[in-house]
């Protein structure tokens, strides 16, 4: 059974996730989360804030066993800081889920991969400038590629596989990418080509076009 933006109800409310370490970890549940209707779309949950190195790094080949395990960065300030129960209320399931728990989207769920207008793309967790529209490359994958992200507006960390990205995705470590501001989730640095890419899920971007 499905709800909004193609996503998956979820079971019961005792459940845990697939980690993509092949390990089960517990989800972080806000209070007042609908759980019956919480989806999943084969969406995956990241190694949340496992570091925060500003350099960009090359997407890993190494197998998820040697991937670095999940962990908070303590000695890092993000600008932007709320509570669990404010940051469900205002980014709503679907980019809770994305933004703050680590899950990627179903491919083509959001319309902003084939947008073509010019404009910029902002965090939805901060309003922070995080892409540019002069950037952005349009692939019949279904999420949303940028060459590069604003100068100063993003911040990396090692994850596990994404199976959503399909055979290039086994057993491989990815770099993933969130808000310098805030630190919500945004999505993976991926090799598309021969290309460094941003692979940016829509749900994590607000949209602003670019005035008349």
């Amino acid at each position: 059974m499905t709800i909004s933006g193609g996503l998956r109800k979820r079971g019961p409310p005792e459940f845990i996730l697939r980690c993509r370490l092949k390990a089960r970890v517990p989800l972080t549940i806000p209070k007042g989360f609908p759980m019956t209707q919480h989806a999943d779309h084969h969406l995956t949950r990241r190694g949340f804030f496992a570091s925060t190195g500003a350099a960009a790094l090359t997407v890993a080949s190494s197998p998820a066993s040697a991937s670095v395990a999940a962990g908070s960065a303590s000695d890092f300030k993000y600008e932007v800081t709320r509570t669990i129960d404010e940051w469900y209320t205002q980014l709503g399931e679907q980019s809770y889920a994305i933004m703050r728990e680590g899950f990627t989207e179903a491919r083509k769920s959001s319309p902003l991969w084939e947008e073509t207008r010019a404009g910029t793309y902002h965090c939805k967790g901060c309003d922070l400038h995080n892409y540019d529209a002069s950037f952005k490359v349009i692939l019949d994958k279904g999420w949303v590629f940028f060459e590069h992200s604003q100068s100063d507006s993003v911040l990396t960390a090692i994850d596990g596989p994404v199976p959503e990205y399909g055979a290039m995705a086994e057993d491989a470590a990815f770099t993933e990418v969130h808000c310098r501001r805030c630190g919500s989730h945004l999505g993976h640095l991926l090799i598309i080509e021969g290309a460094m890419l941003h692979c940016i899920n829509g749900a994590s971007l607000d949209f602003k076009p670019e005035a008349a």
